[in-house]
């Protein structure tokens, strides 16, 4: 049986910031305060994660300007991995390098191959402000690199390069949100 509640039910959707939002070209501050505050803060994002079909969500992809970020999403072995982290800090990005599909909820609808390390370890705190260590491989390391960047003001398109870079530019133009978004 649970002991928890399931992340996110209590939570509220938050509108997405979308690329071109300053909020996701700024480093997030550090979350000095711990309460309720923070613990609806995470509640929403998970709402938020869920409800844009997401793995893994940023603060800032919200407009809120912290270090925070929530995930669930699988590693390459298919384990579940569920949880939030403040103030995350990543220590670790090793192992072999892999140029995989990475999307983003901040620019909906598109991906691009996205070059990554296949281990990462993100060090931080919970809500409560006990400490936590994240150890992730596969698609799981990669979403930990990726709320990261997110976090220190990248999103994955500033990664792409070449080839890949021009068709993510364009795909991006071709959408509602994406002419305005390339401008800035």
């Amino acid at each position: 049986m649970r002991q928890r509640p399931i992340p996110g039910t209590a939570g509220l959707v938050r509108t997405m910031s979308l690329l071109g939002d300053p909020v996701l070209h700024s480093a997030c501050a550090e979350v000095t305060e711990f309460g309720p505050e923070l613990d609806r803060l995470i509640e929403d994002m998970f709402a938020t994660m869920y409800a844009a079909e997401g793995v893994g969500l940023a603060a800032n992809q919200i407009g809120v300007g912290q270090r925070v970020f929530v995930y669930d999403c699988p590693d390459d072995e298919d384990v579940r991995h569920v949880g939030h982290i403040v103030n995350p800090r990543l220590v670790t990005a090793d192992g072999d390098e892999f140029l995989g599909p990475e999307g983003c909820l901040s620019l909906p609808g598109l991906e691009a191959g996205t070059v990554r390390y296949d281990h990462a370890v993100v060090e931080g705190v919970t809500s409560d402000g006990a400490a936590v260590k994240i150890d992730g491989t596969g698609f799981f390391a990669r979403c930990l690199q990726h709320e990261c960047d997110h976090l220190d003001g990248t999103v994955y398109a500033d990664r792409v390069t070449g080839l890949r870079a021009s068709r993510l530019r364009r795909a991006i133009r071709k959408t509602t949100w994406g002419a305005e978004a390339l401008r800035g």
